[in-house]
């Protein structure tokens, strides 16, 4: 093994560097494994980024599975109240994995100012309500506080009030339809705070006001919702929690987990799957063809070594390994190189937000990256493993070479 080692080393330090026809094919094969490493860690980085993004806006505004009366409707205002006095409510203890589950109601209305209107859905939201996700995206003001006496602060989106001019502080009439009434309900809201989600489909839609008015308007008790939102733990899980809530919920209730009510949403960002499969795979042939491309030049170039080494004894497989010990180096060099500037870039982006992207295509302003050791570390292992076993069937070569002629050769 040292005589290996030994001989691997004067490769490197000796002659590699130093050959007119080795020295830029050795460059070549290091950079195409940087470049590869390089693009996979940001096509990874990005995907994932990219799904947990748009995961959380569609789950801030839905939780990840709704629990809802068996009805016909299919629009975004409820109209079957359910009972808040239910036996998984507030602790859904049957299922595992659930973290939280808070009532809502949601109801159509008119947004009415002096010289423009806009159609919203306002949701209600009770003191049970998990503020969490709006945090991140409020941009102006503060949160409703609704844990107290009734109030007529209401949350609205950026994306509205830049439409109907509006700021933190302002006052506006919403007209509600009231299918009991023939007149419309009027209620004058104030702005308390302004979010921006990024997701223009569902701000340019939700409104969020005290649910006591959608109960008062609606003309429901003070125990009765429009439906319940459920939180879970682990997204991946989400398919079988919502099958096991609906298996814990009343005959007369309903269970959808958040993937199917936003089946299109979540069956694109799937895509981005397959697109980084594609890029990973493409990258690792790449490189291994650069690097076999490399050993091969090495193993020309150093016939004449080779062809000595027989002669004094040693096996094809030891020589062998003397070369794949060199290939060794120069892929973890070209790993060294492409993680420094692969993360480098990411981190680039995670805190200055160098690029950006259209909301209105993308559902994010900024491409958002997530950095995992997890897969990096994988993705470095898996890289070298791969290359490596892609360099064993041109190392056949040197079992084909005589000793006698390779001596003579020049």
């Amino acid at each position: 093994m040292n005589f290996e080692l030994f001989i691997a080393k004067r490769i490197i330090g000796n002659k590699t560097y130093k050959s007119s026809v080795s020295a830029p094919i050795i460059k070549i094969g290091i950079a195409a494994i940087a470049i590869g490493i390089i693009v996979m860690l940001i096509a990874i980085a990005t995907g994932l980024g990219l799904q947990q993004k748009i995961r959380d806006k569609v789950v801030a505004f839905n939780g990840h599975i709704e629990i809802t009366n068996y009805d016909t409707n299919a629009s975004d205002e409820s109209q079957v109240p359910i009972s808040i006095n239910q036996e998984f409510y507030p602790n859904f203890d049957d299922v595992e994995g659930v973290k939280h589950i808070q009532g809502v109601a949601t109801k159509f209305a008119v947004i009415r100012t002096e010289t423009n209107f806009e159609g919203v859905v306002v949701k209600g939201v009770g003191a049970d309500y998990n503020w969490d996700y709006f945090k991140e995206f409020l941009v102006e003001g503060r949160l409703p506080d609704f844990t107290q006496k009734q109030n007529e602060e209401i949350l609205i989106s950026k994306y509205l009030a830049n439409r109907l001019e509006f700021k933190v502080g302002d006052k506006f009439q919403t007209l509600f339809g009231n299918p009991l009434n023939d007149r419309p309900r009027i209620i004058n809201y104030e702005i308390v705070g302004i979010y921006n989600s990024g997701f223009q489909e569902l701000d340019a839609k939700f409104c969020i006001a005290d649910l006591r008015h959608i109960q008062r308007i609606n003309k429901w008790k003070a125990d009765e919702i429009g439906s319940f939102e459920v939180f879970i733990d682990d997204f991946s899980q989400v398919e079988e929690k919502a099958i096991e809530v609906f298996k814990s919920v009343p005959s007369v209730l309903n269970a959808t987990s958040i993937t199917r009510k936003y089946y299109t949403v979540f069956e694109w960002i799937k895509i981005f799957d397959n697109n980084t499969y594609g890029i990973i795979v493409i990258m690792i042939v790449v490189a291994g063809i650069n690097m076999i491309t490399a050993l091969l030049v090495l193993i020309l170039e150093r016939t004449a070594m080779i062809g000595i080494l027989k002669a004094l004894g040693s096996s094809n497989w030891t020589i062998r390994k003397v070369f794949l010990y060199n290939a060794s180096y120069l892929i973890g060099l070209g790993l060294l190189w492409g993680n420094i500037i692969g993360l480098g870039v990411l981190f680039a982006q995670k805190y200055l937000k160098l690029f950006p992207l259209n909301p209105d295509t993308y559902y994010v302003s900024t491409a958002p990256v997530y950095i995992g050791w997890d897969y990096i570390i994988l993705l470095n292992i898996g890289t070298f493993i791969v290359c490596l076993l892609m360099l064993l069937i041109p190392s056949v070569i040197i079992s084909k070479i005589s000793p006698v002629k390779a001596i003579r050769f020049d």
